[in-house]
């Protein structure tokens, strides 16, 4: 019998997050809040913890505070298993220089592939929302005898554009061509209607990645990005496979979120991912046991729904609420709280997605907004109700409508 595979974990966390904006404005983009308490962060190392991997480092680089603070108060493993999530910063170890792509990040941070000397490397991204099983994957990559395997997720060809797309050999296993947001892609031998498109997440055999990150580390033309370089050096020496995420089966999914994953790098896909939270059959299943989304326990009393002062009654349909909020008579519909929110008497907030610790006063309507955490409404203010208004107090607006209040804003009415 061999003996096992040693794998290490590194999740990319390095990105600036420029388009969800004002959300990254003080925040990396895996740091921002989801789904009630939640950060975005929290899916990816569910991922690899829930898959069996014990070894794991989150490398970052902009506005890591909260970033850093989150993983080290909510990701404690077993020091006597030698188990850890560690946050790893830019080291500036090849000079005075911060990352400049994925995999230069990677190859900045040799030493932490030295020092535990692992034979495989699971390369994942840090702000996609998805459950996926890395143990199926790993198997199928040590199965297929390639260098490096990169997973795909099925999407609508008309979609293409907005992702690297995989042209799959499906009698080799491994990958033809690597498209970096093709306009003229082709779909699949067996649903002529999408396109396998890279998630993100990649494994490597260890020696094959560092000699991949070395060589690359001395092109200067290179982009020094995992897909868009990484990849194609792999595939132009025949050694990348794909793993098709239709494969995975995940402990506890159901068929309406079993290959559910969302890349939230906009505004808009990050609003419709907490959409995707609240039906009765939830698009994306919170509640799946089997395969928890683990994060920081919040130290908090339940949720609280009462009577405001003049006895008015308050509803909540098809809403998540967190710890800690308080809602006197207040009409939630379609929308997601974050904890220690709390609105007063006659207020409503209706497709909208709440930040923690944010206070909404009596008679105050939120309406197809994101507010970020502290956001203070006055009694009888309003948010996502006049485009215009919204625009002149300076919040950002979205074309579809979506009206985003930073962090710590007060809304006179």
């Amino acid at each position: 019998m061999s003996a096992p595979k040693k794998v290490f974990g590194i999740i990319l966390a390095g990105g600036e997050g420029k388009r969800l904006m004002p959300l990254t404005a003080d925040r990396a983009k895996p740091a921002v809040p989801f789904g009630g308490q939640y950060r975005l962060i929290d899916f990816a190392i569910s991922n690899l913890i829930n898959s069996g991997l014990r070894q794991i480092v989150v490398l970052t680089q902009y506005k890591s505070h909260s970033l850093d603070r989150h993983i080290s108060q909510t990701w404690r493993m077993s020091a006597l298993l030698d188990s850890y999530v560690a946050s790893v910063p830019a080291q500036q170890r090849l000079g005075k220089r911060w990352f400049s792509g994925s995999a230069d990040a990677i190859l900045q941070s040799m030493n932490l592939l030295n020092d535990e000397k692992p034979d495989i490397v699971v390369v994942i991204g840090a702000d996609h929302v998805y459950r996926m099983d890395f143990r199926q994957m790993l198997d199928a990559h040590i199965e297929s005898g390639a260098k490096a395997t990169v997973a795909g997720i099925r999407q609508p060809l008309a979609m293409a554009s907005q992702f690297g797309v995989i042209d799959a050999d499906t009698e080799t296993g491994r990958i033809k061509q690597f498209l970096e947001k093709p306009t003229d892609a082709t779909g699949l031998e067996d649903s002529p209607h999408e396109v396998l498109a890279s998630m993100g997440n990649y494994i490597f055999d260890a020696d094959a990645l560092i000699a991949a990150v070395e060589a690359d580390g001395e092109s200067p033309t290179s982009g020094h990005d995992m897909g868009g370089d990484i990849v194609p050096y792999f595939v132009d020496r025949g050694e990348a496979g794909y793993y098709d995420m239709k494969q995975n089966d995940v402990p506890g999914s159901s068929p309406r979120d079993r290959s559910y994953w969302r890349d939230v790098g906009t505004i808009d896909s990050f609003f419709d991912a907490h959409r995707d939270l609240i039906a009765t059959l939830p698009i994306f299943n919170l509640y799946n046991m089997e395969w928890p989304i683990h994060s920081q326990a919040v130290n908090s009393p339940p949720a609280k729904f009462v009577r405001d002062s003049v006895g008015r009654i308050g509803n909540a349909i098809d809403s998540i609420v967190s710890l800690g909020s308080v809602l006197s008579g207040t009409h939630l519909e379609r929308s997601v709280v974050g904890p220690w929110t709390l609105a007063g008497g006659g207020s409503t907030i209706t497709d909208s997605v709440v930040f923690d610790h944010v206070q909404v006063g009596a008679g105050s309507r939120v309406h197809r907004a994101i507010l970020d955490k502290n956001v203070v409404l006055a009694d009888g203010a309003t948010v996502g109700v006049d485009r215009e208004r919204d625009l002149a107090r300076g919040f950002t607006v979205t074309d579809s409508g979506i009206t985003v209040v930073g962090k710590g804003v007060f809304i006179d009415r």
